[in-house]
């Protein structure tokens, strides 16, 4: 199924009656946000002077992720049309490592194409990407600071 055969929300069928697995796996909820900024430096003065944020962790040169509350911000130097920030993507926590696989599975019974499969990154972190049919790119992942402070949305 390609993006174009995605069918309208209202036409999707309920959990129960749908083609994929009938087990709807925990989700916490939109938890993270990336951007990519062409000026790492005062976007990261701005997130923690301004707004409060503080830095969780900072790999490498280009890319630093921080948090306030149970939310986590990515930001990642690349250079940017226009010379503007514009969005990455957007994480959806998930309780575990284990519920990162089923919502992988559960999308895949949907025809939903992943963009990448199941992974733990060096942080320990347990992720994949898929685009959603307006062609977002959403992040499915457990991140123990996210995941761990969150509840599971109904």
């Amino acid at each position: 199924m390609n993006q174009r055969d995605v069918p309208a929300p209202s036409s999707v069928p309920s959990a129960d009656r749908s083609p994929g697995p009938s087990h709807k796996p925990p989700l916490i909820g939109i938890r993270h946000v990336a951007l990519f900024t062409p000026d790492l430096e005062a976007t990261l003065a701005f997130w923690q002077e301004v707004m409060g944020y503080r830095i969780e962790w900072h790999p490498d040169p280009d890319n630093v992720y921080l948090t306030c509350g149970g939310d986590n911000l990515a930001l990642h130097r690349r250079g940017v049309e226009g010379g503007r920030e514009r969005l990455d993507h957007v994480g959806l926590a998930v309780p575990s490592p284990a519920d990162v696989d089923a919502w992988a599975e559960r999308l895949r019974g949907f025809g939903t194409p992943l963009q990448t499969e199941p992974r733990t990154h060096r942080d320990g972190a347990r992720s994949f990407y898929f685009k959603d049919p307006g062609g977002a790119l959403i992040q499915v992942i457990h991140h123990g600071p996210l995941s761990e402070e969150g509840r599971v949305a109904p």
